[in-house]
């Protein structure tokens, strides 16, 4: 497990973080098709929160893209790194994320984070952000549709609907199970956005949400537990 320090460049204030979230937008790239599903590392990251110590455990865990194996996991703790500004969560918890990445021992190939890419009020969310500092392609694949408005998918596995914003579409409502809630996904960089519901589904087999969530949930919340059961 990594122990984290907050980067003393981070942005402490909203103004200085929309700055930021400003200034890095305009390097999110959207004309790569990524990597093709089945194929290679696709890796998750997720975080947990002990609010009462201000403390942010971040995991990160690496599946073989066609088995869905896990293939490597690595774990940071540190402070949260920002206060609770909707539409600036990403500045609560990349320090630790990127540290969790950093701490891999291989490539993590596409990464899929549990939230938002390009479905964000300023089209740049916690996936977009992570995929901007690293150059990695990055998707996110979220529980709820966030403030954005949608017509509820077909029945079947792999319908999808588009996520509006007024008449822009900012991701898909994604059916990954016959009648069940969709997941609603979103570009980060690097991939398209057919791509990403490609990916959403080849790492969907069993449940709603991907398996890259559920083992990168699971492992930060273990962090976060072992880190005060001393």
């Amino acid at each position: 497990m990594t122990t984290v320090r907050i980067p003393e460049d981070w942005p402490a204030a909203e103004e200085q973080a929309r700055a930021v979230q400003d200034e890095l937008r305009e390097r999110v790239i959207l004309d790569e098709p990524g990597p093709p599903p089945g194929t290679g590392h696709v890796t998750g990251v997720d975080v947990a929160y002990d609010d009462e110590r201000d403390v942010v455990a971040a995991a990160a865990v690496v599946l073989d893209g066609a088995s869905l194996d896990v293939v490597a996991e690595a774990t940071a703790v540190g402070r949260v790194s920002f206060p609770y500004v909707p539409g600036l969560l990403a500045f609560r918890e990349l320090p630790t994320v990127l540290a969790a990445l950093d701490a891999l021992p291989c490539p993590p190939g596409l990464v899929v984070c549990d939230g938002y890419g390009l479905a964000h009020p300023r089209r740049f969310g916690l996936a977009s952000h992570l995929g901007v500092l690293t150059g990695l392609p990055t998707i996110g694949v979220a529980k709820s549709p966030f403030t954005f408005a949608y017509d509820d998918p077909d029945t079947p596995r792999g319908s999808t609907s588009a996520l509006l914003a007024g008449s822009e579409e900012v991701g898909r409502a994604l059916r990954t199970r016959d009648g069940v809630k969709p997941v609603f996904v979103s570009v980060g960089h690097r991939v398209t956005l057919a791509n990403a519901c490609a990916h959403t589904l080849a790492l969907t087999p069993e449940y709603r949400l991907p398996e890259t969530t559920r083992r990168a949930d699971a492992l930060c919340r273990t962090a976060l537990r072992e880190t005060y059961s001393a």
